[in-house]
């Protein structure tokens, strides 16, 4: 039975962005980046796209590069949580 479980549980999308605001109360605004060649004019096009995610903890600042994971409607706006801040690369 909990296999079922977990493997429901990983069929959710999950997306890799940046935050660039953490001032409300419990959540994070993500911006996640896309790149992808246009069909017709193969140019290389960048688009972004923000995320509203649930952020129970307030471990996320901005600035940091985080995952996140959809989930059922928290509210209006928010249907996705944060899975985990991703670490820093290089050294400090």
């Amino acid at each position: 039975m909990s296999e079922t479980n977990t493997m429901v549980r990983s069929r959710r999308k999950e997306r890799t962005g940046e935050v660039i605001s953490d001032k409300m109360n419990k959540t994070i605004i993500v911006l996640v980046k896309r790149r992808f060649q246009h069909p017709r004019y193969k140019k290389v096009v960048t688009s972004y796209r923000k995320f509203y995610a649930h952020d129970d903890k307030g471990v996320a600042k901005v600035g940091d590069h985080v995952r996140i994971q959809e989930t059922r409607p928290i509210s209006k706006t928010k249907c996705w949580r944060l899975v985990e801040v991703e670490p820093k690369s290089g050294a400090a």
